[in-house]
């Protein structure tokens, strides 16, 4: 399976996509980083919106007008990891070496995924996240439109700065305003763009050209199940997964951790640990399969909305 993927728990997307064996298509950013050496630059969060104009800075630096934001410069575990928001001098004062801050955005937090050819911008699809809590999201909407601001604005921004690049790339933006770019597609909902993206996928990889045909889209959802950080608890029963995979709607579940590793070792927002995802075409059916899955954790305090 060349689509390297590192999460067991989203092989489900792979196992059967025909890809050459010497063509490697890499989903997460520890392998991205270091397959792209060109252009890893795009990793390092300062770089990213000094690109924008952005006031921005490192931790050390004079006191700026707060709040901010602040995060780690570089994180290739993803999960918004020890990211938060600053509003008094003493918590600016203790940030860690290796953080960076910016000046703190508001408006829609959107990650939208494109193919890159040579530079230039040849398909993406937005999602709209709804934030809830401590980097937490409720979930994710997988949008039909094309949102053509925000499309001018990335295909602007890659025109600029990725002359050379062919691949998939992933930006997060809030407010219009980009806030972290990775070479590598969201593969937390692409079983929801369909099987002919995946052919699709593997010719841009494998040729250097992206064809696919438009339409046919349908709006997804991907909904998270969160609990309190501090116990990792066994996976819900097999019978229960195989119940939610079978219910209408659903497209995909995806168990989001290792039951016999601690907490610590999963990188996941301040506000919770991950149990799960639900990635549906129906928001209902799959807010009903959330309530379903938390089920299968008995005992444990799960947060929903």
């Amino acid at each position: 399976m060349p689509i390297c993927e590192r999460d067991p728990w989203r092989f489900q997307y792979f196992e059967t996509v025909a890809c050459p064996p010497d063509v490697n298509i890499p989903t997460d950013d520890l392998d991205s980083h270091a397959w792209f050496a060109q252009f890893r630059w795009v990793y390092d969060k300062l770089k990213i919106a000094q690109s924008q104009h952005l006031p921005c800075g490192l931790a050390g630096d004079a006191l700026p007008a707060l709040p901010v934001f602040a995060k780690p410069r570089i994180n290739l575990r993803g999960m918004g990891l020890d990211s938060r928001i600053i509003r008094t001098r003493m918590e600016f004062e203790s940030l860690p070496q290796g953080h960076m801050w910016m000046r703190l955005l508001g408006g829609e937090h959107i990650s939208t995924d494109c193919a890159v050819v040579n530079g230039e911008v040849k398909w993406l699809r937005h999602a709209l996240g709804f934030p809830w809590i401590e980097g937490m999201f409720t979930h994710w909407v997988i949008e039909i439109e094309h949102r053509p601001e925000l499309t001018q604005v990335l295909s602007g921004w890659v025109r600029r700065h990725m002359a050379g690049y062919t691949g998939m790339m992933n930006f997060e933006t809030i407010g219009g305003k980009i806030i972290e770019a990775h070479l590598r597609f969201a593969d937390q909902w692409c079983d929801l763009y369909g099987r002919a993206w995946f052919d699709a996928l593997v010719q841009l990889y494998a040729h250097g050209v992206w064809k696919l045909e438009e339409g046919g889209a349908v709006e997804g959802y991907s909904i998270p199940l969160f609990a309190a950080h501090g116990h990792v608890p066994p996976h819900p029963p097999q019978a229960l997964q195989d119940r939610i995979r079978t219910l209408p709607h659903v497209s995909s579940l995806q168990i989001t951790y290792f039951p016999a590793k601690p907490g610590e070792a999963h990188p996941m927002p301040p506000g919770g640990f991950r149990l799960g995802l639900i990635n549906s075409t129906n928001l209902e059916a799959g807010l009903a399969a959330r309530r379903l899955l938390a089920e299968g954790f008995p005992g444990v305090e799960v947060m929903i909305p």
